[in-house]
């Protein structure tokens, strides 16, 4: 929960469903509706991001109370086994790794925009709390979720906000579908609980397993098209006073006293307190800091995604990666909590057969001792 707690805005909403927001548990007992009961609190839908942190701590004290709160510092390979070196020195062997470390170091920040100060420029990932913009002028760049909720939440602030969109328009979730969601038979029929793409292709992403079996070529086309950048329609009424500018990206920026001016690819240009860069995320496991160097060139990578086969497991045996970097060798869905379930028991499954495996090898007689005892 760290990434949420400290990155996103504590007054943001989850745009994912209900059904797609529960963590993944064998039994299903560990649903938001299980914390609520619990807990004896209600919370609305869409659901605020401070309660789905709280759900999130509360699921881990159920599963795993004694989490090892230190950080890694590095993982090497050594002898077919991993040395997994803590903060604090401690040291570590052993078989198998699973990382599962988010998306916090993949914030995508243009390089052509980089060279300002963070006073200056920022992803909207650097800001839990965006008040601190009230009375000034902000420009935000981006036409998915984060953009246009940042620019609500910076309005609400009492900021003047203008949204650049490098597109036509924004694409508004289910703004013309809605009234065919109100019917539960049909609504269950066009969106899986899973809720991660348009009717037809939701489907696909919503078993791995089928998404694998298409060329890369078109699990692209299905990845692009279900996580394009869009914006869910209850948040246009909250971005109504917003100035949005499309068709239009940054071609350059510069200081300018204390404020930065901004030219556009229209030929007209900005003057702003801040640029807001709510520009996504670009996935490359090589960010992973803790990855030795050794280890990290021998793991087969695709544009920085780590090439995963059954169980997540990577090109090196015994490391896994689950989460966002497993999105392109098992789709779009590993981006978001409803693809737990899946990843949860793959990974599983995985593991457990290898260890039946070799606890098998461990029971059998060698064949010379089976002769010399006459077996």
């Amino acid at each position: 929960m760290e990434f949420w707690q400290q990155q996103m805005p504590e007054d943001m909403l989850l745009r994912s469903s209900w059904e797609a927001s529960h963590i993944s548990d064998p039994y299903c007992r560990l649903t938001l509706d299980d914390y609520q009961r619990d807990r004896g609190v209600t919370f609305g839908r869409p659901m605020p991001i401070r309660h789905f942190i709280e759900y999130g701590l509360w699921f881990q004290q159920h599963v795993a109370p004694d989490v090892d709160q230190r950080t890694i510092a590095t993982i090497e390979r050594r002898s077919g086994r991993f040395s997994v070196t803590l903060s604090d020195g401690d040291r570590l062997l052993c078989g198998r790794v699973v990382i599962a470390a988010g998306i916090g170091r993949f914030a995508n920040r243009p390089a052509a925009l980089n060279g300002l100060p963070s006073s200056l420029v920022s992803h909207s990932s650097d800001h839990a709390d965006l008040s601190t913009f009230a009375g000034k002028r902000i420009l935000v760049v981006g036409a998915g979720q984060s953009a246009v909720e940042s620019a609500a939440l910076l309005v609400e602030s009492q900021a003047e906000v203008e949204l650049l969109v490098r597109g036509p328009k924004i694409r508004w979730l289910r703004k013309y579908t809605s009234f065919l969601t109100n019917v539960e038979v049909i609504r269950r029929l066009l969106y899986p609980p899973t809720d991660v793409g348009p009717p037809v292709l939701n489907r696909i992403v919503a078993a791995p397993a089928l998404f694998k079996c298409f060329s890369r070529k078109t699990q692209a086309a299905i990845a692009y098209r279900c996580i394009r950048p869009a914006s869910t329609s209850w948040l246009g009424p909250r971005v109504s006073q917003v100035r949005i500018s499309t068709s239009v990206a940054i071609s350059s920026m510069e200081e300018h006293g204390n404020r930065v001016a901004v030219r556009l690819s229209d030929g007209t240009t900005r003057v702003a307190d801040h640029v807001l860069l709510a520009t996504g995320y670009c996935i490359d496991i090589s960010r992973y800091e803790f990855l030795g160097p050794d280890l990290l060139a021998a793991v087969r990578c695709t544009e920085g995604y780590p090439i995963l086969d059954s169980g997540f497991e990577s090109s090196v045996p015994g490391l896994h990666f689950l989460g966002a970097p497993a999105a392109v060798s098992f789709g779009p869905l590993m981006r978001f909590v409803s693809g737990t379930p899946y990843s949860a028991r793959s990974l599983t499954q995985k593991i457990a057969s290898a260890t039946r495996v070799r606890t098998y090898e461990r029971e059998q007689v060698p064949w010379t001792a089976r002769v010399r005892s006459g077996q």
